[in-house]
């Protein structure tokens, strides 16, 4: 069982502070990535931090567990290379959405994340917080997540304040290349 799901912990002063994030990528990352539940292999289990993917993992947790965690990487790259290059520097880091995937999603000092706990909203100056699926959002805000989700339409939902949005999962049939542009501008309006 992984051991970052959404809890909740006391501090000294007997406040409610989640546990802390555990996912892929950078633990310092703008662009964070939620989603319910992480690749089923042995060496995710126990996963507790938030841990840096190194060059040829993402092929490796592929090849392992099939195309649906391909789609969910590929169109996280597809996603960052689709944001105006001005603020975010992605689409400069490599010379297509294939090879930024293959060389620098989800690793150190990449500034992106993908996540399998609960967003910590009240640390978030200038992160962008993105949970895939209406149903895990919908799960997530049951559980007490701090969001005051204002729905677009019926997958995508917005919370300025927090720098919250909520799109269909990264899978090409329900997040296609349409609503990819439609999120990457969702994206710029927090930033703006």
């Amino acid at each position: 069982m992984l051991k970052c799901l959404p809890e909740l912990l006391l501090s000294n002063d007997m406040k409610i502070l989640p546990l802390p994030a555990c996912g892929f990528g950078d633990s310092t990352a703008l662009i964070r990535v939620y989603i319910s539940r992480p690749p089923p292999m042995a060496e995710y289990a126990d996963l507790q931090t938030v841990q840096a993917l190194h060059i040829g993992e993402i092929a490796l947790i592929n090849q392992a567990c099939g195309n649906g965690w391909r789609k969910v990487f590929n169109v996280y790259a597809k996603l960052l290379f689709a944001l105006n290059a001005k603020p975010f520097t992605f689409s400069r880091q490599a010379v297509s959405w294939q090879q930024y995937r293959d060389r620098r999603l989800l690793q150190a000092g990449s500034g992106t994340a993908l996540l399998f706990s609960e967003p910590q909203l009240q640390q978030t100056a200038n992160t962008i917080h993105i949970i895939t699926g209406r149903t895990y959002a919908k799960t997530l805000t049951e559980a007490g997540l701090p969001a005051q989700l204002y729905w677009l339409n019926s997958e995508f939902a917005m919370d300025k304040v927090n720098r919250l949005l909520v799109c269909p999962y990264f899978d090409y049939r329900q997040l296609n290349n349409e609503k990819l542009v439609f999120l990457a501008q969702l994206i710029k309006e927090l930033d703006e």
